[in-house]
């Protein structure tokens, strides 16, 4: 019996053996599948009205990271704005970011950043950012002005071959809250979304009205969405395929 119960504690031990040999291979492959391509940080500090769909949107911006091979931090701490910090990153987002959020050493400290040829994503009230700091607005392409109620619109892709607009429908129709902006880019940026105001009550822009455009600027890439007020946007697959092309496009590494 005796001889009986050491082999049976042997063979305990070798298996136990085998199958932890067996998980840190596993996980060391895990670990090489999974090796981001970029970092992406998402910053959400407000300073002004608060969206409560922010945490739905890191969650999201989280999903598309680990489905497609970006790191994503997130913070509302500005000390995020230093060079050895902002370092790490390809893309910086502003999710829903309002107000007077980034002291004058924060910003030079980003500026710095997409001069050195990184990336910017704006999301909605990123245009609801820092009026005062010229070298944003046209990093961001214009302001928020005002929007009517949430309700649904209809979209019209402009670039159907750009990252974030080549899943899309050629006309997309969802709700949202619709922003008017103090001026239209267009004449600055590459229109990728423009909306129709027909399709819904209050818009006060025209014919012309951007809603999604993207351009280089200062050695950089800026993308920006004037969408995703609501929670429900960070669960619709077209909305985040939209976003995930802008991050992707930022970055300056191809998928």
């Amino acid at each position: 019996m005796a001889l009986v119960s050491d082999l049976v504690r042997y063979l305990s031990r070798a298996a136990l053996a085998a199958v932890a040999s067996f998980t840190l291979h596993m996980l060391d492959a895990q670990s090489a599948d999974y090796d981001p391509a970029f970092a992406v940080a998402v910053f959400s500090k407000t300073a002004g009205y608060r969206h409560e769909s922010i945490t739905a949107g890191i969650e999201a911006i989280r999903a598309l990271g680990a489905q497609h091979r970006f790191a994503v931090d997130a913070t509302e701490d500005a000390a995020l704005f230093n060079d050895e910090r902002l370092a790490k990153y390809r893309v910086v987002v502003f999710l829903n970011t309002t107000g007077h959020i980034l002291d004058s050493d924060r910003q030079a400290a980003f500026e710095r950043f997409i001069q050195n040829g990184n990336g910017f994503v704006g999301i909605h009230s990123a245009t609801d950012t820092e009026y005062d700091w010229p070298w944003y607005g046209q990093l961001v392409g214009t302001y928020f002005k005002r929007h009517p109620k949430i309700q649904p619109a209809t979209l019209r892709v402009v670039d159907p071959t750009h990252e974030s607009t080549r899943t899309l429908p050629a006309l997309w129709t969802r709700t949202d809250e619709w922003y008017d902006f103090r001026d239209d880019p267009s004449g600055r940026v590459s229109v990728l979304l423009q909306l129709d105001e027909t399709t819904y009550s209050g818009g006060g822009m025209g014919a012309s009205h951007p809603a999604a455009w993207c351009h280089s600027y200062d050695g950089g890439r800026a993308w920006y969405t004037a969408l995703g007020h609501t929670k429900e946007s960070y669960a619709d697959p077209l909305f985040l395929s939209h976003l995930l092309g802008g991050i992707q496009w930022a970055s300056g590494v191809r998928p």
